[in-house]
């Protein structure tokens, strides 16, 4: 795999991170509010499991940052070893 190559699949895979923390994020929201809604209701059931699955969702969220957070410097990182920059202005006057 090309340089320029192995650059746009390490974006591709951040933007695919920042997508799955988006996501645990609104999972997160979507329980608080059941939660908030059964303080009303008292369902036991709900009561019982939704404190489980939060905290589930919380340590993903927790774990999805900090793997967002190493592979996007990582990418930075490659980015200015190898002049991506510099890489994409060449294949551009090639086309």
């Amino acid at each position: 795999m090309n340089t320029l190559k192995k650059f746009e699949l390490m974006e591709k895979i951040v933007h695919e991170l920042n997508d799955l923390k988006n996501s645990q994020q609104a999972l997160m929201q979507k329980l608080g509010k059941i939660e908030v809604d059964n303080i009303e209701l008292g369902d036991k059931r709900l009561e019982k499991d939704l404190p489980d699955m939060h905290q589930r969702v919380a340590d993903n969220l927790d774990t999805i940052s900090g793997i967002l957070e190493y592979f996007a410097s990582k990418t930075d990182d490659y980015e200015d070893k190898n002049h991506i920059q510099q890489l994409k202005e060449q294949e551009a006057l090639k086309l």
